[in-house]
């Protein structure tokens, strides 16, 4: 019998602590080891009872989550999922977080027990699972993970086909504008951040999915916007692709790509969830395949799962070029490395070698 998880929760809410140590110990594969109420207390539980995992609470009593969380990867780096109010705020600490080497995030449990709490539930345990498999190294507070995380045995519920019918017809068209296409899940805002800091004012358009909740994608995008040469923007109905700019989902909404003559457009929509994603990475790349073909430039990044697999290898077969992140810089190598598995990436790289590809592919195109 294979060891359990070792799983040390923080949270100075008594209540939360009670609903997230419920919730691990229904799952046979984990077990709280431990609870504390704050970073100090916790401190010394990790010192005692070695835990595999960490979930920690953004906000609490004598040592905020960060400066426990930046001290923890300089001293003693391991994984770490960090549990965030639905706020503006939050989400801005969520990200300092994740810049650090958390491995992920959970917005906090509701406390009515709403019908949602089985989702929950799902959602923390798989994450739970995949940070336990992360390899994480300390430098100079930035993470360097890897890991052999492959998909897990999850339930999908539904495809692309839920949103947009895929279109087998022949994309020959070539037009001036080239769309690239970005999708991350799990490590993909500082993938995304590694990418984006790398490309020219001048580029393409760059639409992007990254699994991201509601509140939380507006203030990633902002983030973006001050640290890449482009600018970026949380898209919005209606509006134009345009070199030297990005395009990030909404949390809650599909992104999709429609052509408009010789232009392309947002499209937002409120339809289901895919692969149990709202964004969907495969609903982007399919309309891309549909709407752009030939004139795209498809990227996979990290990330839990095989959403957006499908649809780069819908991409490849439209005429896009396409790219998949390789597993030893991936945090998860769940997406790219379903992506590699089904032949759908022309090329294979490091994250710190994608941007400058991307870049060439560009050109070519241009030419």
């Amino acid at each position: 019998m294979t060891n359990k998880i070792k799983v040390l929760i923080i949270d100075d809410s008594a209540l939360v602590r009670k609903m997230l140590v419920e919730i691990l110990s229904s799952d046979k594969e984990i077990e709280v080891v431990g609870t504390a109420a704050d970073p100090l207390i916790a401190r010394e539980k990790i010192k005692q009872l070695n835990p595999d995992v960490l979930t920690l609470d953004v906000e609490m009593p004598r040592m905020d989550g960060i400066s426990f969380l930046s001290n923890l990867m300089r001293l003693r780096p391991m994984p770490v999922i960090m549990v965030s109010t639905l706020t503006e705020e939050g989400a801005e600490i969520t990200l300092d977080a994740l810049e650090l080497g958390a491995i992920d995030f959970i917005t906090k449990p509701k406390i009515d027990f709403s019908n949602t709490i089985q989702e929950y539930a799902i959602e923390l345990i798989e994450k739970i699972k995949v940070a336990s498999k992360a390899k994480v190294m300390a430098s100079s507070d930035k993470r360097q993970t890897s890991s052999n995380v492959k998909m897990m045995g999850v339930e999908k519920k539904n495809t692309a086909d839920a949103i947009l019918q895929l279109n087998n017809g022949k994309r020959n068209y070539k037009l001036t504008d080239t769309i690239i296409a970005i999708g991350a899940s799990t490590g993909g805002t500082e993938a995304i951040k590694d990418v984006l800091i790398q490309m020219p004012p001048n580029s393409p358009g760059i639409v992007v999915t990254q699994h991201i909740p509601e509140n939380f994608s507006a203030s990633f995008a902002q983030r973006m916007d001050k640290l890449s040469p482009m600018k970026v923007y949380e898209a919005t109905e209606g509006q134009q692709v345009l070199p030297g700019h990005v395009y990030i989902a909404p949390g809650n909404r599909h992104l999709l790509i429609e052509r408009s003559g010789a232009r392309y457009i947002c499209r937002l929509n409120d339809g289901l969830a895919v692969n149990r994603h709202k964004p969907s990475v495969n609903v982007l790349f399919r309309s891309v395949a549909n709407q752009v073909g030939q004139n795209a430039i498809g990227v996979i990044l990290t990330g839990m799962g095989d959403d957006g697999a499908e649809g780069l290898l819908e991409m490849k077969q439209a005429g896009a070029l396409t790219i998949a992140q390789d597993e030893q810089s991936s945090v998860v190598w769940g997406m790219p490395g379903e992506a590699v598995k089904r032949n759908a990436a022309d090329d294979i790289l490091p994250l710190s070698k994608i941007a400058s590809r991307v870049i060439s592919l560009s050109a070519e195109k241009a030419a």
